[in-house]
């Protein structure tokens, strides 16, 4: 069985539940971040409380880092909107030694952390990425029954080509029908134990041969592990953009009435100061509905995000601001080289 599953993996819990109701209906939903996805989290919970009102969700954070004002933040959310909120720091000595790049981290691990933990404490569990923005009912996700031997549901990701070339690469000749995103999976807890996916992954992350060919981390793994169980839903549950698309020409933005969550893919996310289009909407109407309301949007910190935020602002006709931007890209460039 998996090492993840040991309780000592955990440090420490803290527990914020301002649940004036509680439901036999109530929709686990998880996260696992690092610190860099606090903001993006506290937002995305928030997000999904305003969507759905009437609905009965118990939230659960794995991360860890965590300080005194986040624990403030997120108790006022959980009492703001009448929830749950369990925050659990977990040791990550375990998950250091698996691939990670500089777009993902080890936290990219911690769904198999979560998973595991939930064994025989809960039977379905939504797990979802920080980087989202709900605008829409999660009530058939609350009600979604799973089929024999399904382990998850999720959102397939791009079209044949991509799955045919995820089939070969991956040596999985079945992804030829059909290759998921895992910042969204609806999650058969006894399923997921049963199949011993969470060990099997961390199996193959440590073995030569698979770490040369995965190219998306614990993405390409799931899909390889999961082929034949898991169950493509609709797209509107994991509506994929990069907000970096709005550099192109003519780009065509796939966010529309029926997107119930906008999963903003790519290094530019909403909670960056560049990144003001009209798709960021859903995530400023959240934040300013949340204990984040009066906290700055990020400014760039390293030279990738000042060429970023360039070219964003050249697009925005912002052009002095761009300017400054591509002179402290050349001076951290400079600096880091």
């Amino acid at each position: 069985m998996s090492q993840l599953s040991d309780e000592n993996v955990i440090l420490s819990m803290f527990e914020y539940d301002s649940q004036t109701k509680t439901s036999e209906n109530s929709l686990n939903i998880a996260f696992g971040i690092d610190k860099n996805f606090i903001f993006g989290c506290g937002v995305a919970i928030a997000s999904i409380l305003l969507s759905n009102k009437t609905l009965s969700f118990k939230f659960h954070v794995f991360t860890d880092s965590l300080s005194d004002e986040d624990k403030v933040r997120f108790s006022q959310l959980a009492e703001q909107y009448k929830t749950s909120i369990k925050i659990y720091l977990i040791d990550c000595e375990k998950l250091k030694s698996l691939p990670s790049t500089k777009n993902w981290s080890y936290a990219t691990y911690f769904r198999f952390v979560i998973a595991d933990y939930f064994y025989h404490k809960i039977d379905k569990l939504l797990y979802l990425d920080a980087d989202i923005a709900c605008k829409g009912s999660l009530q058939e996700l609350v009600d979604y029954p799973f089929s024999e031997n399904e382990i998850a549901a999720a959102v397939t990701e791009r079209g044949d080509e991509w799955w045919s070339n995820r089939a070969v690469r991956l040596s999985t000749p079945e992804l030829r029908s059909g290759y998921f995103n895992a910042g969204f999976l609806l999650i058969n807890i006894n399923e997921w134990h049963n199949h011993d996916i969470s060990s099997k992954a961390i199996e193959m992350l440590r073995i030569p041969e698979w770490a040369e060919k995965i190219t998306h981390l614990d993405q390409d793994v799931l899909n390889v592990l999961l082929v034949g169980k898991v169950k493509f839903i609709s797209g509107k549950y994991n509506t994929r953009f990069s907000i970096n698309y709005e550099l192109k020409r003519n780009v065509i933005n796939p966010v529309n009435d029926e997107t119930v969550f906008i999963h903003y893919v790519g290094p530019t996310k909403p909670w960056h100061e560049w990144a003001q289009y009209p798709v960021s909407q859903s995530f400023l109407t959240a934040k300013a509905e949340s204990p984040w309301h009066s906290v700055a949007l990020l400014n760039p910190m390293n030279s990738n995000q000042f060429r970023y935020c360039a070219k964003h602002k050249f697009n925005q006709k912002k052009y002095l601001q761009g300017l400054r931007s591509y002179f402290n890209y050349y001076r951290a460039k400079v600096i880091k080289g």
